[in-house]
C-alpha cells in the first residue's frame, strides 16, 4: 500500500516487479505481439520495440487494449488487464536507438484471471 505522504509521482505506479512479459493483439485480426516489460521509463512500465517492427504500425497513443500479462511468480496465472497506451517515445541515441519505449498504462479495476 502506498503512503501518500512520501508519494511524489505525478500519476500512480503499477508493481512492475509482479510481471515480465506482456501479450496483445492490436487489433482482432492482427497478430499476437509478446514483449519483456521494462521499467526505464520515468513514468512506468514500457515496451521497448523495434523503429522498424510491424508492431508500431497498429499502436497508437490512446489506444485500450486488453493485455495478458505474465507474472514473475511462475506459479500465478497470468492477468488479462486493460491497459493504454500513454507514450510512444523514439530513441535516437544510447543503448536503445533505433527503437520506441511504448508506455504503458494499466487501467484501474481491469484484473482478470487469464
Amino acid at each position: 500500500m502506498t503512503n501518500d505522504t512520501n508519494e511524489k509521482r505525478s500519476e500512480p505506479r503499477t508493481e512492475l516487479d509482479q510481471y515480465h512479459s506482456v501479450e496483445f493483439r492490436a487489433s482482432q485480426e492482427g497478430s499476437l505481439y509478446k514483449f519483456k516489460i521494462w521499467n526505464i521509463s520515468p513514468k512506468g512500465m514500457c515496451l521497448l520495440v523495434r523503429e522498424d517492427s510491424e508492431t508500431m504500425k497498429e499502436l497508437q497513443v490512446g489506444t485500450v487494449l486488453e493485455m495478458k500479462y505474465y507474472t514473475t511468480n511462475f506459479s500465478k496465472p497470468a492477468e488479462k488487464l486493460k491497459t493504454e497506451i500513454r507514450h510512444i517515445t523514439k530513441e535516437n541515441e544510447g543503448r536503445f536507438k533505433g527503437h520506441f519505449l511504448v508506455g504503458l498504462s494499466v487501467l484501474e479495476g481491469s484484473e482478470n484471471p487469464a
